[in-house]
């Protein structure tokens, strides 16, 4: 819906026939004319030379192809959390995001996590920064708890 309000008209090109997004975003896209939904498909190729001037389109259903002219593209394939090294040692969602609390603390006693690596309903910059800010101040916190502790 953003990139509405710089272009003509914004294809949606999802590999699926449904959407996963919250109904409400889903209604407002469905209703919004400068947005077109190209379901079941992928984007197989990227063309132009210098600038972008057309996709290649496949229907994961049938293998055809199609040439949609554009140009411009915007990916967004969707989020998978960077979490190898920690799976199975931090308490993890479904989706494999780091369950924190209020004070991005994890499962496991002194260890902290932020930004887009945790269960949060925005991923941007400015809240990672904050994650971070807020997760400084209660790791110092706990550092001092920890150093009082063998005093």
């Amino acid at each position: 819906m953003y990139l509405t309000k710089f272009a003509s008209k914004v294809y949606v090109v999802h590999r699926r026939d449904e959407l996963r997004a919250d109904k409400i975003i889903q209604e407002r896209a469905f209703k919004n004319d400068k947005i077109e939904f190209v379901w079941d498909s992928v984007v197989k190729e990227i063309r132009g030379e210098n600038t972008v001037n057309s996709v290649v389109l496949e229907n994961v259903k049938t293998g055809n192809e199609t040439i949609l002219m554009t140009d411009g593209v915007f990916p967004y394939i969707g989020i998978v959390p960077n979490v190898m090294d920690f799976n199975g040692q931090l308490e993890q969602d479904r989706n494999g995001f780091i369950i924190t609390d209020t004070t991005m603390a994890t499962s496991v006693d002194g260890v902290f996590a932020v930004g887009d690596v945790r269960n949060t309903p925005l991923r941007q910059v400015i809240t990672a920064a904050s994650d971070g800010a807020v997760a400084a101040v209660y790791a110092v916190k706990h550092v001092e708890e920890v150093a009082m502790s063998y005093e």
